[in-house]
Order: C-alpha cells, then structure tokens, then sequence
C-alpha cells in the first residue's frame, strides 16, 4: 500500500477514545478513508463529560487538562472545534489534617514563597528540587511524541547532555529516597510525593523514572494549555471529534466491535456485535492491550509464547471516582483562611503522609479497599460556570490506589460503604462537605471497567511501572504501535508513553501508520 491512492485505503479506528480520535484526525488530513466505531452512544472513552445529576455535568473518568500535547492541540486546530482551557494558578492546593497547607504555583518562586512562611527549612531547597525536575524533563519530554528509545538510546542522550548521574539517579534511586534527599519536613514531603501519582510504589528504583514521564505538566512553558476544560473533559473528545470529522473522519457510535478479523497474519477487518462484517486494510485499536489481544482477537491468530506475555501484563492499580453535586462550596477555610479565592478549591490533593502513599499501593497489591487513600478533590465549576446550575458545584474525588477486585468481597458489596467513608473522610477537612452534597455516587475500578471497557478497571490500560514503559510498553519488541498481525495497529493508553490525556500515542501511532503506507 501507498498514499498514492490515500482514499481508496481504508481504516478503522476502534473505540473513540481521545488517542483514537486524534488518530483519526491525522490519517483523515492524511486523505485516509477513516472510520471510528465507538461501543457507547457517545464518544471520548474515560475522557468523557456526563449529566450525571439533573443539570449537573461532571467529567466521568479524567478530570484535567495537564499534559494534552500542543503539537496535537495545533495541528488538530482544536481551539478552532471549541477546545478551551480556563488556566488554574495555583495549580494545586495539598492540605493537612492539622489545619496547614502547601500551595504549589506555576512560578518557583511564589511557590518557595508560600513555603518559607510555613516550613522555611524547606523553602531553600525547592529551587534545587525544581532544576533537578527541570532537567529530567527536558530530555524525557522530547521522547513525548515518537516511538520511544531503547535504553542504550536514553543513555547516550543523557551522555551527550552531561546527564549520566542525572539519569542513573532516576532509574535507581526510589523516589521516597529522592524526596529525602531534599526536604525535611514530612508535610512537605508528603505534598511532593504525589506530584506525579502513577508510579505505583514509590520505594521502589525507578519511581522516580516514572515521576519524570509524568512532571511534564508541572514544567511546561504553554501553561494556558494546562488547566479546566470548559464544559468538562468532554470538551476535548468533542473537539477531536469535530475536526477528525470536518477532515472527512466517519465517526460512528453505538456500534460495539465483537472481533478484529485476521487471516493469514494480516487483519482484513473487524466483525460487529450484531453480525456485519466491515473490511478494512488498516485497524487501530484504542482498546487496552488485553482486550486487543484477548478479547478482540481471536487466540489463534497469534503465537502462545506472545499471549502469554500479554497475559502477563500488569493491571493491578485502579482507581475509583466518586461524583457529587453539591449546593455550597466546601469550607477550607481552616487550610486557607477566612478570605480565600474559590478559584484554589479547582485542585486538591489529600495525602497526610509519604506513608499513606506507600501503604495505599501496599493494600491495592493484596485487594484491600484502602483507607489511606491519596486523593484528588477537584471542583472545575470555580472556574467553569457551565456545568452546574447557579450557585451550586460539582465536585469529584480520584482515588488511587485501589484494588480491580476486592479480596473476599465484591466492589458491589462495598460500594456504598466506602463511598460514605469518603464522604466522612472529606467532611474531617471541610466541616460543611457531607451537609452540602444533593446527590453522589462511586464509580468503582469494576463499574469503570463495564462503562468504558478498560481491563481491570485500569484508567491507564496497564500499571504505571518500570518494567512496562518506554521501549517496554507494552511490550519489548512492540513499543513502536505495531503488532504481529500485519495491517493491527495500537493506539491506546497501553502504548508509549502510557496514560493520562496526552494525545501522544494517538499521534504516534498515526504517524507510524504513514511512514509505513510510504509516499
């Protein structure tokens, strides 16, 4: 095959996720005849905004634009399609059970600022603790958007940079070690600890490998790309989808995908769940690895020793996302005063301790319901108006980390309980929480599963690990977005460089896809 026909070459995208979107978008400006056939009657996959109360819009799964890539932002035209960001500053407000709080801001030094007044031991050091950050960005982030090194790739990188101790440091020093390194006191600490919080364990070497991959948002110069967006997340999906369509993208929904179809080592199509038969010469899947290769495909199709590394492949840590609709904002005033702007209440993390972080991973690990959660509270109606009825607020809480499957129980079992505890637990820092809310529920790791097709509940396709990044993901062998079977492509979360709305490997995968098709 070649561009030289580009509209008579025929791809399906499978599932309207944002990566198959953006997907979508590059091989539609490509002249590829696209189509995206989604399971649910609307697309976006877990980056998605519902009504999930009467009048109350609320971002299902993702909740905040941070690291949205804005090559696809600007090659997409998405600003064009209604993408808007509403640029939070302080990006994040980290409060404690004894009445203080750490506020992080875009600019180090009012950061260090607010640290000298409260933990001035501390405050010296953040410049030192930035820089290191910094660097590791600098270089891990020019691997955003391509298939990713090997680790003989990265070394001589980091050699030419005059970064060798930098990146032996981040490979082998555990994260919890790194944060000691710097800071003495265990509030702050604890606040730093979670500035990047898919790297599961963080006493484990490489945690702080992980932690760079995902401190790219609390780096980058385009901060007017970093924050609420409008009409929740949702609003980005809606974006991709209209540009992907205006460049000639067929977008389909309520057309579930019972199986991508293959005969002799080559995909000639997908079979649908009512019967009909699509042909194709190109299939992406934005599904999660496992489901690609376990569900979608059928087993003979592929080699044992191949499946069984799937198989094999990590999803232990999900998470839960509890949704409410409140009536009053809840009252931090404790954390931050008497006259504090709303406008910080957009991002809250709730983690007392460097402990809790590790003792969080430790019962997800043994499928215990933690609780010593690390927690996101966020409320984007302080900035967007829109998805919530006058004077009233929506408010979500991410929780990490938490098993796909309770030991000894079911989520079913345990949801209503450990959504009350939530509640209580929020209610110890704002007094007024539990007495505000109209109405909640709890999306568990199994409810996330079911809603939006991802194996184990596992919002990032596979755990956040060492072992299962960069050249790794999802496979070694297989990190350039293809697969054994010629003509299959992956796109989805499970691929470099992994989860979070980035829109890279729907990128990456698109342009694989070309550089394959030739001129």
């Amino acid at each position: 095959m070649s561009l030289t026909n580009s509209n008579q070459i025929k791809v399906i995208i499978v599932g309207a996720g944002h990566n198959g979107l953006v997907a979508a978008g590059y091989l539609a400006r490509a002249g590829l005849n696209v189509q995206v056939l989604e399971r649910r009657d609307v697309v976006g996959g877990a980056v998605v905004t519902e009504e999930w109360f009467p009048g109350f819009h609320i971002s299902t799964c993702s909740y905040v634009c941070h690291i949205l890539q804005k090559k696809v932002i600007d090659d997409l035209e998405l600003r064009q399609y209604g993408f808007h960001v509403y640029p939070i500053d302080p990006s994040r407000v980290h409060p404690y059970p004894n009445g203080n709080a750490v506020t992080f801001w875009h600019d180090d030094a009012h950061t260090v600022e607010q640290l000298r007044d409260q933990y001035p031991e501390d405050a010296d050091a953040w410049f030192a603790w930035a820089d290191f950050w910094h660097s590791a960005v600098r270089i891990l982030s020019d691997y955003y958007l391509g298939p990713p090194p090997s680790l003989a790739e990265l070394t001589d990188r980091f050699r030419q940079e005059g970064e060798e101790e930098l990146l032996e440091t981040l490979l082998t020093v555990p994260l919890k070690d790194l944060i000691k390194r710097y800071f003495v006191s265990d509030e702050v600490r604890a606040a730093v600890s979670t500035g990047a919080m898919d790297m599961g364990d963080i006493s484990a070497p490489g945690s702080a490998y992980i932690a760079a991959l995902y401190r790219f948002s609390a780096f980058r110069e385009d901060t007017e790309n970093y924050g609420i967006v409008r009409g929740g997340m949702g609003g980005i999906t809606q974006s991709l989808a209209r540009s992907a369509k205006a460049s000639g993208a067929k977008i389909q929904t309520s057309t579930e995908v019972n199986r991508i179809l293959a005969q002799n080592g080559k995909t000639t199509g997908v079979e649908l769940k009512n019967g009909e038969t699509i042909d194709a010469d190109i299939v992406i899947s934005n599904a999660d690895p496992k489901r690609t290769y376990l569900t979608l495909l059928d087993e003979s199709s592929l080699d044992t020793d191949f499946l069984n590394e799937v198989k094999s492949l990590k999803t232990q840590a999900a998470s839960a996302k509890f949704l409410c609709a409140v009536k009053e904002l809840p009252d931090f005033s404790r954390h931050l005063g008497p006259n504090f702007d709303p406008k910080h209440l957009a991002m809250i993390t709730i983690c007392p301790s460097v402990d809790q972080s590790e003792m969080a991973w430790n019962d997800c690990k043994n499928g215990i319901v933690t609780k010593t959660p690390i927690m996101q509270l966020q409320i984007p109606s302080v900035y967007d108006d829109s998805v919530a009825p006058e004077g009233h607020h929506v408010l979500s809480l991410w929780i990490y980390f938490l098993p796909p499957h309770v030991k000894d129980s079911s989520w079913s079992d345990v949801r209503q309980e450990y959504g009350e505890w939530l509640i209580d637990y929020v209610t110890s820092y704002a007094p007024n929480f539990r007495d505000s809310i109209i109405d909640w529920t709890l999306l568990t790791p199994e409810d996330i599963e079911d809603r939006i097709g991802l194996t184990d509940g596992n919002i990032r396709h596979l755990d956040m690990i060492p072992q299962q990044m960069m050249s790794r993901r999802p496979l070694p062998g297989w990190s350039d977005y293809r697969s054994p079977i010629a003509g299959l492509y992956l796109c989805g979360a499970g691929t470099h460089p992994g989860g979070e709305v980035t829109g890279a490997p729907g990128h990456n995968a698109a342009h694989v896809i070309l550089e394959d098709l030739g001129p």
